[in-house]
């Protein structure tokens, strides 16, 4: 699963990247962020009349007919293999209310529950990573105003991360993620896009134990470990 990932980079770089207004990025609340964990607020990215839109979202999914949020921190993964038969991710699958969700990096992580290693894994020369995201819209009542909800759809891991864990966000290259968002496209033109990413895509780093309190929340949290460094090119990390 993907349960904490990283977008570090600022609001211009994040804007030109996506190719979405620098206002709109600013105004879904975007800052540098080192361990983005479920049901804090994110932004995700949807396209409408041929335009990107930025949009402030809660990571972890609400259904519109819930009566409460609470399902929200169950529901911040999607396996992709589910969307089109599961309750909760039927409506936005077959709605075509499909978003990217901009990272530059997501955790897994290796060893006894008593030490847990995060390890960091984002592309070897930095960059954005665009992740397939689902969106819905929930409102408590009918005088609430709305609030969007995002999950991140999952896959089988590669082989940089099957060794950490089995399974793994969807990536999607610039190509892709063009396609995903395109509300023209019906779920069975975008279902082969959920798949793995290439193996070269991606590097693993294991990095500061800071990551394991969703209280860290700075540069620090991507400090690289030596010991737990020495340990992957002896092959320990990731045994």
């Amino acid at each position: 699963m993907c349960a904490r990932f990283t977008l570090t980079v600022g609001v211009a770089e994040v804007a030109a990247a996506l190719g979405v207004d620098p206002s709109a990025i600013e105004a879904a609340g975007h800052r540098p962020r080192y361990n983005i964990a479920p049901t804090q607020h994110h932004f995700i990215v949807r396209e409408r009349q041929e335009e990107r839109q930025a949009l402030a979202a809660r990571w972890g999914l609400v259904n519109r007919w819930a009566t409460d949020a609470k399902r929200a921190g169950a529901q911040i993964n999607a396996r992709s293999e589910d969307v089109p038969r599961r309750r909760a991710y039927r409506a936005a699958w077959e709605k075509g209310r499909r978003c990217l969700v901009p990272a530059d990096g997501f955790f897994e992580w290796t060893g006894p529950k008593s030490a847990r290693q995060p390890v960091w894994f984002h592309r070897p020369e930095g960059g954005l990573i665009l992740l397939a995201g689902l969106y819905e819209s929930w409102r408590a009542g009918a005088d609430d105003e709305w609030r969007r909800t995002f999950t991140v759809l999952t896959t089988g891991a590669n082989e940089t991360v099957a060794p950490i864990y089995d399974r793994m966000p969807v990536i999607l290259s610039p190509d892709d993620a063009a396609e995903w968002v395109y509300p023209g496209n019906a779920p069975d033109a975008v279902w082969e896009l959920l798949r793995p990413a290439p193996e070269s895509l991606l590097v693993g780093e294991a990095v500061s134990r800071r990551v394991n309190s969703v209280r860290n929340d700075d540069p620090a949290c991507l400090a690289i470990e030596p010991e737990a460094e020495l340990a992957t090119h002896q092959g320990a990390l990731f045994s």
